[in-house]
């Protein structure tokens, strides 16, 4: 099991243990946190943007496909270390790891 812990807006946080083999965003969902992922994590929308903590995370992390960049910028409050929660996998390296929620998603869909 790999400890994840979620940071939402407001600054408080919720630390969960998950199986590895699955995104952060259905992490989330699995736990009730607000990560939208309007698209169920089909890479076609922005609203499971979130932000890496750890900018070596970060680091460590895939890069990124260029379908994943193109919906980053999309994103709301996009920052340097920004990812889709439906592309990061949990695996080992993820331990510990810390998310932060954007304030705000932006849904094109609506």
């Amino acid at each position: 099991m790999t400890k994840i812990t979620f940071i939402y807006p407001d600054g408080t946080e919720k630390t969960v243990e998950t199986a590895n083999g699955v995104s952060v965003l259905e992490v989330a969902h699995a736990n009730n946190i607000p990560l939208e992922g309007a698209c169920e994590g089909s890479l076609a929308c922005s609203t499971c943007h979130c932000i890496v903590e750890d900018e070596e995370l970060f680091d460590a992390l895939p890069e990124p496909s260029e379908e994943e960049e193109d919906m980053l910028d999309l994103a709301f409050g996009l920052t340097l270390t920004s990812r889709l929660g439906c592309q990061i996998m949990v695996t080992d390296l993820l331990e510990g790891a810390r998310f932060r929620l954007p304030e705000a998603t932006r849904n094109i869909a609506s």
